[in-house]
């Protein structure tokens, strides 16, 4: 199978730390950007085959960023996940309805995290 691409756009040094040795673990090629800015110039660029964005990150927030990139037809069908430190139920569904494909929670269980992205390319 054709390794996979996924975009992590984190803005905190030690979750993008942790974020590399999962994709390692994976088994999946890693782009990163740490604000929604640079996120969305490799969107464009890169059309990886999933983003894992955090909510809060500095300038634009990952809910805007999401809405730019399933506002453009040639990105809309990439599936976004966000990664947060949002536990609200209410935050959840403000996210799922901004377009999110997920919710993941931090701290998140690499296990679940790795059969949560294993899970959603094997069904889509």
């Amino acid at each position: 199978m054709e390794q996979k691409t996924i975009l992590v756009i984190e803005d905190n040094e030690m979750n993008m730390k942790l974020m590399r040795a999962v994709m390692r673990v994976g088994n999946y090629r890693m782009l990163e950007a740490m604000d929604a800015e640079t996120g969305l110039r490799l969107v464009k660029e890169s059309r990886p085959d999933m983003i894992l964005m955090d909510i809060q990150l500095p300038g634009m927030d990952g809910l805007n960023a999401t809405q730019i990139i399933k506002a453009d037809p040639d990105l809309k069908d990439i599936p976004i996940f966000a990664l947060t430190g949002f536990a609200m139920e209410s935050d959840k569904e403000k996210a799922m309805d901004v377009g999110f494909a997920g919710y993941i929670v931090k701290p998140f269980n690499v296990k679940v995290l790795l059969d949560i992205i294993s899970e959603y390319f094997q069904n889509h």
